[in-house]
């Protein structure tokens, strides 16, 4: 397993693998666009090229993009559902691009909506931006969520759902551990990260898992709010990350911290100190 972190474009995207060396990143994620909103950077044939330079400069060969936090696939509002869709297809194109593996995406809310059809609705975005996706080269994921405010995907059968009634191979799924264990699903012993990814593995392939997002949890089990904390100093605790790190079911992915890469150095050295030889 390799660690990196979340780290700035600010400057051009072209810097960021120079900010994750760094940070000591093994890999790396980035918004490819602010993720609040308005045009994206244009990605010019010499900015992508400058980008994919340093890459190779720092062995950096796996990075990722995060959508912005604006989308919601099951909205009310059919135009905030469309323009979603046409996001996170562009950031697979832009993704494409740059030569990033994934972009992953959180899905939107239910809050105020039939919870069935809220899900119905984003299973049938996720298809609509995959549709003749075949010549794209970066893959889906959609993460898993807290559950705060009603939040899609924050159960292992809600996943399971849309990617059955999507129908695409190439879809995939970021677990993020705080989301987990915020939304009910317990991993701070070795006992109980194989119980829940026994669950997850009796409804989704787990070969569908293709990243994570390694960050400890302010919050305890079940309690439903999306809060980080340093790994080892939350409720997760560094059992928990040893556990997973190792986890057989997870070998060979990758772990993006959600720190403010200020504060994150800490976090990936412990992280790479779990990592069994």
């Amino acid at each position: 397993m390799k660690f990196g972190c979340h780290v700035s474009i600010a400057g051009g995207i072209d810097k960021a693998p120079e900010r994750a060396h760094a940070l000591g990143c093994e890999c790396f994620q980035v918004f490819s666009r602010s993720p609040r909103g308005g045009k994206p950077p244009v990605l010019t044939d010499s900015l992508v090229a400058s980008f994919k330079d340093s890459c190779a400069s720092f062995g950096l060969f796996d990075y990722f993009i995060h959508t912005p936090y604006y989308i919601n696939l099951a909205s009310e509002n059919p135009a905030l559902r469309e323009s979603s869709i046409r996001i996170i297809r562009e950031e697979l194109e832009r993704g494409t691009l740059i030569g990033a593996k994934y972009v992953m995406t959180h899905l939107g809310s239910s809050k105020g909506i039939d919870r069935q059809v809220a899900v119905g609705r984003v299973a049938h975005g996720v298809a609509a931006i995959l549709e003749d996706s075949d010549g794209l080269t970066t893959e889906l994921l959609l993460e898993n969520t807290a559950g705060q405010g009603e939040t899609i995907g924050d159960s292992f059968p809600e996943l399971a759902r849309i990617i059955n009634e999507t129908q695409n191979p190439r879809l995939g799924v970021c677990l993020d551990t705080a989301h987990l264990l915020a939304s009910g699903y317990d991993i701070r012993t070795t006992a109980s990260v194989n119980k829940t990814l026994g669950e997850f593995s009796s409804l989704i392939d787990p070969a569908r898992i293709k990243l994570l997002h390694g960050n400890d949890s302010k919050i305890p089990l079940g309690e439903k709010k999306d809060r980080h904390e340093h790994i080892g100093e939350g409720k997760i605790g560094t059992a928990g990350f040893e556990a997973i790190v190792n986890h057989p079911l997870l070998n060979g992915l990758d772990m993006i911290v959600e720190i403010p890469p200020e504060e994150v150095e800490r976090d990936i050295e412990l992280l790479k100190s779990l990592r069994k030889k």
